[in-house]
């Protein structure tokens, strides 16, 4: 398999993949299910995901976000990897991508640890109760809500939290300044303000289309 890291010379992706544990029969079922819609494009690469489930699977999360959870694939990576008694929400707004989702969560046995929630995701995230821990988080949703969105999550985050961002290099455009269109400008934004913030820490990985790994300061 190829890795999706689209600023990789072909030899080093295709190398990349071939080196990252393949998914499952399942996981690989709903990527060529996902890649033959029309918006096929928008689900994260298998490698990503292998990253996401080995980070769960360390960090042991109670309490996991998802913040855009298009056709699921993301989400059962991690649920694969979550404890039965974990609490996994999935915020979406659209109830046809996350249906395809939903199949291969119930034939993994994990459906019953997502709470998929359709509504905006800026409501779901303020209805979290204030003293939720929010120990791992992933938002891969409309770029010019990612700052709501991280806003709206850092008052859950502990010292260990960790919160994922997916896109932060949008196939090298942030770095054309030629670019203006609107995903990009916001997403150069929010890259500046994280950096720029004195109460977050972040490492810009070069995970699929640019990942950024958030946690709270040290003090």
């Amino acid at each position: 398999m190829t890795s999706d890291i689209a600023f990789l010379a072909p030899d080093v992706a295709a190398y990349l993949g071939a080196h990252t544990t393949a998914p499952t029969a399942l996981e690989q079922r709903l990527i060529d299910e996902t890649q033959r819609m029309t918006h096929g494009q928008m689900q994260i690469g298998f490698a990503q995901g292998q990253f996401m489930a080995l980070l769960t699977r360390i960090l042991q999360p109670q309490a996991v976000v998802e913040v855009g959870t298009f056709t699921g694939y993301s989400a059962l990576k991690v649920a694969q990897e979550l404890t039965p008694e974990a609490t996994f929400i999935a915020c979406d707004i659209s109830e046809e991508w996350t249906s395809i989702g939903q199949t291969y969560w119930a034939e993994a046995g994990v459906a019953d640890r997502i709470d998929l929630r359709i509504a905006p995701a800026a409501d779901t995230l303020r209805s979290l109760p204030d003293d939720l821990v929010v120990d791992l988080a992933f938002i891969d949703a409309d770029k010019t809500g990612y700052q709501e969105y991280l806003d709206l999550l850092v008052p859950h985050m502990s010292g260990r939290s960790v919160v994922l961002v997916d896109n932060v290099l949008w196939d090298g455009n942030v770095t054309d300044d030629d670019d203006q269109s609107e995903d990009t400008v916001a997403l150069r934004a929010f890259n500046d303000a994280v950096v720029a913030d004195r109460g977050l820490d972040v490492a810009m990985l070069p995970v699929g289309d640019g990942l950024s790994m958030i946690t709270l300061a040290r003090p």
